[in-house]
């Protein structure tokens, strides 16, 4: 699968899956405590696996304020960023592939009151479409293993991000050998990111195992499938396939030795 097939697959299920999940209030109920812990705030609940303390601490690593710009690549429906810029005053720009995640993140914004801070667009960790050192901090949670091409996706980040400032990162890293043939994971899978951080222009502030993300996503994936039948009707048979394909073949591969997640120092 080359990487313009790659981006249309994860565009085509992601759309599926947000043009449905906001209809599901079992997805959101199963999901948020599993994934996230019970203490996440459900009005920035998303499809991650980002927990309340490792939000925080996105925060306190990004340190941006009220005159500042933060990117959040692979946005989706805008949780973690929207928090971030209800926390710290900054302004937002969400970039994902999904149009129906864009839609989503859109709506959520105006329900929080945070549409005069927050903007977003359509595009990809490689071609986010904003201008060269425009951003003051770079945030993604959980996508980047999906991106075909890492490289160019920290590339990007490092043209887009002002010397001096972070990104932080959450991305899984993924076992070659387990994804081997795997449409989309195989493609380009990548076990230690901190080498393509490094020639990126990054200086590697922190690199740490995120603590219980197996049990989550266990926990979650597992929650998800039992509730196959209440589920697709929510959900309709196309978004519930979508993700059910997803956490089957990731529960039954195990492709991720870690979740980690990085802070780097754009040079």
């Amino acid at each position: 699968m080359d990487a313009a097939e790659n981006e249309a697959a994860v565009a085509a299920g992601y759309d599926r899956v947000y043009a449905a999940s906001t209809k599901s209030a079992t997805l959101q109920e199963l999901w948020r405590p599993r994934a996230g812990g019970p203490d996440f705030p459900r009005e920035f609940g998303n499809i991650s696996f980002l927990t309340l303390a490792e939000l925080h601490a996105v925060d306190a690593a990004l340190g941006v304020g009220p005159d500042d710009v933060v990117a959040d690549l692979a946005c989706g429906a805008g949780g973690p960023g929207l928090w971030v810029a209800a926390q710290s005053g900054c302004r937002l720009v969400g970039v994902d592939l999904s149009a129906e995640g864009i839609a989503a993140a859109r709506a959520r914004a105006t329900e929080l009151a945070l549409d005069g801070v927050a903007s977003f667009r359509v595009g990809s960790f490689a071609a986010t479409g904003l201008d060269a050192a425009s951003v003051d901090g770079v945030l993604t949670v959980d996508a980047l293993q999906y991106a075909p091409d890492k490289a160019a996706a920290y590339a990007e980040m490092a043209r887009i991000l002002r010397p001096g400032r972070r990104a932080v990162i959450a991305v899984f890293e993924v076992d070659p050998d387990r994804v081997q043939g795997f449409p989309v994971l195989g493609d380009d899978p990548i076990t230690d990111h901190r080498p393509l951080l490094q020639a990126a222009g990054f200086a590697i502030e922190s690199y740490e195992e995120s603590t219980g993300w197996w049990d989550r996503m266990r926990s979650a994936y597992g929650a998800v499938l039992e509730a196959e039948t209440v589920l697709r009707g929510e959900l309709g048979n196309d978004a519930f396939d979508s993700l059910a394909l997803e956490m089957t073949l990731t529960l039954q591969l195990e492709p991720y030795p870690r979740r980690v997640i990085a802070v780097a120092t754009r040079r």
